[in-house]
């Protein structure tokens, strides 16, 4: 089973986002469960969503304490926010900055790849507005492989249109990766 958390501010689809894997990892023939937490329910206030995937039932409905992957939806969460806690051995980080080398952002030993792109202007360009949901899922796929790419178009079409698939695929096909040695 992977779990991953992802670290967002209300309003970018932080919790939609979590939603839309499990639904595309379902339609592959796996499991998934998602479970959003709030603070306060306003735009701009921080969400944190948590996904299990797996090839086998998923049991646990809490919050995800240990992720193997971690999303970060918004770059104002690395100071304000605890992206880095609980992460396992050789997991994945994936975060939406400006910054050239997204590794430099890296300050858990634990991270094994980390993947990052600039998503907020991206979303602006394509949408007009800093919604980089759908974005930061192309980052996902591309960094890890868990989840059926066309499965995930499939679901994103349904939930939000064409033009969120094509933001989908600048994040898949703009995304930079690196890997730890």
């Amino acid at each position: 089973m992977k779990e991953i958390r992802l670290h967002g501010i209300g309003g970018l689809g932080t919790v939609k986002a979590g939603e839309m894997l499990v639904h595309a990892a379902v339609a592959s023939g796996k499991y998934g469960n998602s479970i959003p937490f709030f603070g306060f329910e306003r735009q701009g206030a921080p969400v944190t969503s948590y996904v299990r995937l797996g090839d086998e039932k998923i049991r646990p409905k809490n919050q995800v304490y240990h992720p193997n992957c971690t999303l970060v939806l918004d770059p104002s969460l690395l100071i304000s926010a605890p992206v880095f806690d609980g992460l396992t051995e050789n997991s994945y980080f994936i975060v939406n900055t400006k910054a050239e080398n997204g590794a430099d952002l890296v300050k858990n030993p634990n991270v094994k790849t980390v993947a990052w792109l600039d998503a907020t202007s991206i979303a602006l360009e394509m949408l007009g507005r800093p919604i980089t949901n759908t974005i930061m899922l192309g980052a996902f796929v591309r960094a890890t492989g868990w989840v059926d790419k066309d499965e995930l178009e499939k679901v994103i079409c349904r939930f939000f249109g064409e033009k969120n698939v094509e933001t989908f695929r600048r994040g898949y096909n703009e995304v930079k990766l690196y890997t730890f040695e």
